[in-house]
């Protein structure tokens, strides 16, 4: 957990009692500090459904359109901020736990969702209804199974809505098998032979099916995972540079350096001396969820953010204020 050390990130996802296992609250109470001054990074699983107004929410260094029924699905490790919110929105956060026993696969809700007609209804209705019920019912063993229950229907809903998708690829699986890896395994290893032994095939098969799925090499999808995890250590804490580049597995700070620079057109301390400044940019349109492969990670790709053809894994954050010498490569 980023909260282990020294110098944390604000953290978010935290506002009601951390033993509650699910918990409904406003957008304002997610900020780190008044105004979201800076990024802040997420500890639990969030859904939040923009029900006024208009306006942009940064995920990740991107920005996403908010207005009402925007839904967006926030993944803890992510970092979010909200400069200057012109909208609410609803949030609905939970712990693993929550839907231990339960049959719902997280990876099939998009991270954003333009809601519409009777599926804005529904789902407007079941997230009131939770946000009612965890005001009302005390912690006691029959409320926590209500809950948990409202929640697996939303997500379940949220899931039905997307059975339309394609037919997975053999390589589709083969990317999900190597994304999982590479979350656990990135701060240890960047070598794609490591991650074809743990999955007991080839380097050439890796390689292909990340081609297919992302239109990036093995290699390359590894590289924008380190890098994306650097730029959310820079941008939400306080850490030194030399220490998030040991904790990524960088022996030496040049070396970091050289690294973050090549994968997002700016150095390290650059990019941090920026975070104080909201993302500038055109704000991306997500494509529709029926584009996407199924595989839906959280890793974005700028320019092509949301629900993308390729599944939208491979991110190449570029500086958060944008103009500082670099874009990042696409």
């Amino acid at each position: 957990m980023v909260s282990t050390d020294p110098s944390p990130a604000p953290s978010i996802g935290t506002a009601s009692p951390v033993t509650d296992e699910i918990a409904t609250f406003a957008l304002a109470d997610l900020a780190g500090a008044p105004g979201w001054r800076r990024p802040v990074i997420v500890e639990r699983e969030l859904l939040i459904l923009t029900t006024r107004g208009h306006g942009d929410a940064e995920l990740d260094f991107h920005l996403l359109p908010c207005r009402p029924g925007t839904l967006l699905r926030v993944r803890p490790g992510q970092v979010l901020r909200c400069a200057g919110p012109q909208f609410d929105a609803t949030v609905v956060a939970w712990d693993a736990e929550a839907l231990r026993g339960f049959d719902v696969d997280l990876t099939t809700t998009a991270t954003w969702r333009q809601l519409a007609g009777e599926d804005e209804d529904a789902v407007i209705s079941e997230v009131s209804q939770l946000a009612v019920d965890c005001r009302r019912h005390p912690d006691s063993p029959t409320a926590r199974s209500l809950l948990r229950h409202q929640l697996a229907v939303l997500l379940l809903r949220l899931a039905v809505a997307r059975d339309d998708r394609s037919p997975a690829r053999p390589e589709d699986e083969t990317f999900r098998r190597f994304r999982r890896e590479v979350e656990h395994g990135y701060p240890q290893t960047r070598r794609v032979e490591d991650y074809a032994a743990e999955l007991g095939c080839s380097v050439r098969t890796l390689t292909r099916a990340c081609l297919a799925v992302t239109g990036r090499s093995a290699k390359q999808v590894i590289d924008e995972r380190v890098a994306l995890q650097a730029s959310r250590l820079l941008a939400a804490t306080d850490q030194p540079i030399a220490q998030i580049g040991r904790r990524l597995g960088f022996s030496e700070p040049t070396n970091f350096g050289r690294f973050f620079t090549r994968e997002v057109g700016v150095s390290p301390g650059a990019f941090r001396a920026s975070r104080d400044q909201p993302v500038a940019g055109r704000v991306v349109r997500p494509r529709p969820p029926a584009e996407s492969t199924g595989v839906n990670s959280g890793w974005f790709r700028p320019g092509t953010l949301g629900e993308p053809a390729n599944g939208g894994y491979a991110t190449r954050p570029g500086p958060p204020a944008g103009g500082l010498g670099g874009t990042g490569r696409a």
